[in-house]
């Protein structure tokens, strides 16, 4: 397989609170990594780091092998990294196909014509087609987690980026967008996604990466890594012979 994203080496920290430990990775094309750790681990901020709104102090982020460290946010958007965010941000005033296609047109680049087009397709596809013309400040919170996914997609991404998409959803909304997000992965498209919901990655992603402190501490097959001494302790919070 090929490596489609690639983290070298980055370091980030605020004074001495580092979010991003000399963290190393690699994302292969079409493949789905989990991502897991407690509150604070740097998660997010890893995310923030891959698509250029945070700055790098050190290392390298490589898409399709180019080096983008020195890209800017809207630059590596359009050259196929979307992200959605752990709370949702949809355009509260507009309508859920309005802000898709914001996504397609500012985000993908596309034109009108076009831009409809794939914004009707990731709408049906997301299951919020039905629901197009109403405003995404009524939406519920499921509604709003679809939206968030639909925006990313309209962004026509290589690379996915999900941040904790399944918090907050019942066990039968969680169901549906797992089912949502397995459909998405037929596509072709690599995804990276953050999550506490625990069996929702398992049921989706083909590897597992842990991140405490900003460093990378654990990285394998999904079962294997859930059931290692150091993940209990670390990010379950639990002695590992209790």
């Amino acid at each position: 397989m090929t490596a489609i994203l690639e983290l070298d080496g980055v370091k980030k920290a605020f004074g001495a609170v580092v979010v991003a430990d000399a963290q190393s990775w690699t994302l292969e094309e079409g493949e789905a990594l989990g991502v897991i750790g407690p509150n604070g681990a740097g998660k997010t901020s890893m995310f923030n780091l891959v698509t250029g709104t945070l700055g790098l102090d050190s290392g390298r982020v490589l898409f399709q092998g180019t080096d983008i460290s020195g890209w800017p946010a809207a630059r590596r958007c359009r050259a196929g990294i979307a992200r959605s965010f752990q709370i949702p941000q949809p355009f509260s005033g507009l309508t859920i196909f309005e802000n898709a296609f914001v996504a397609a047109t500012q985000g993908a680049g596309l034109a009108r014509q076009p831009a409809e087009k794939l914004c009707i397709d990731v709408l049906e596809r997301t299951g919020l087609l039905s629901k197009a013309n109403i405003r995404a400040g009524g939406l519920t919170l499921l509604e709003r987690k679809r939206l968030e996914l639909a925006r990313a997609m309209c962004a026509k991404p290589k690379v996915l980026l999900l941040d904790e998409i399944a918090g907050g959803l019942t066990e039968s909304e969680c169901g549906a967008l797992i089912e949502t997000i397995r459909q998405l992965r037929a596509t072709g498209i690599s995804i990276v996604w953050i999550e506490h919901v625990v069996h929702a990655l398992l049921a989706v992603v083909d590897r597992l990466i842990v991140i405490d402190y900003g460093k990378k501490i654990a990285e394998g097959e999904p079962t294997e890594i859930m059931q290692s001494r150091e993940v209990r302790e670390i990010y379950l919070g639990i002695e590992a012979d209790a």
